[in-house]
């Protein structure tokens, strides 16, 4: 039997040879197909963009601006005033309103007032009641007189951030309706993981700047200008 140069190459046409694959074709559809398994992603891979989605998220919902108001049973100012070289005077005032808002757990901005006639006196450096001179009740009615913080005139008292840097930030006080620039310092803000916050803060300033100019006249009993707050927040998110 002759054959054709085709059929010496191939050898002969057998009955189910109609369309035959070629052994070069079907290497080349196995690697096609082995390559599209190679490239998808490993486990490992799918597993790490799974954790980077999850701290992306994590990241965003921290980087939110929160705001929280101030809870009025559990926030305070406290305060000293020195009588330089004799004693200490120190007490506490009540907020009757606030608001502060955080971002990525640091303070960026806070309004808040504060009762000037909630005095609660906390140190014991006081005459007897009934002595003539000295007693609690005596310091109290002073401080609220004209010659210290005049509440009847100036109920409350007002401060409001007005920048922030790390934990120190600028405000702007407002005591018996003067208004000046003061530096909080110490800020620290506590998440107590149940929707509220602890917000903590120091404050010194000169009563001198705001009218508040009261003197013993005695050399040997003199007034500090400097009259030091410590603010204690506890914050309620909104």
């Amino acid at each position: 039997m002759a054959y054709g140069a085709d059929e010496l190459f191939r050898g002969p046409k057998q009955k189910n040879d109609r369309y035959p694959m070629k052994p070069f074709t079907a290497l080349t559809a196995f690697a096609a197909v082995m390559s599209i398994v190679a490239c998808g992603p490993s486990e490992a891979e799918i597993a790490a963009a799974k954790e980077k989605r999850t701290k992306d998220s994590l990241d965003s919902i921290a980087g939110m601006e929160k705001t929280y108001m101030v809870d009025l049973a559990g926030s305070k100012v406290n305060w000293t005033g020195t009588m330089l070289g004799i004693k200490n005077h120190t007490g506490s005032l009540n907020f009757t309103e606030g608001k502060f808002s955080t971002k990525g757990g640091a303070l960026v901005a806070g309004e808040f007032t504060v009762d000037m006639k909630s005095y609660l006196l906390t140190d014991t450096n006081y005459a007897a009641d009934g002595a003539k001179q000295g007693t609690r009740a005596m310091l109290m009615g002073h401080l609220m007189s004209p010659d210290f913080f005049a509440v009847d005139s100036f109920p409350t008292a007002k401060l409001v951030i007005t920048g922030v840097n790390g934990n120190t930030a600028t405000a702007d006080l407002t005591v018996r309706g003067r208004t000046n620039a003061e530096t909080v310092t110490d800020i620290a803000i506590t998440d107590n993981g149940d929707g509220t916050v602890k917000a903590t803060g120091k404050l010194v300033f000169d009563r001198q700047k705001y009218n508040v100019r009261w003197s013993s006249g005695s050399k040997e009993a003199v007034l500090n200008d400097n009259i030091e707050l410590e603010v204690e927040l506890t914050g309620k998110a909104q």
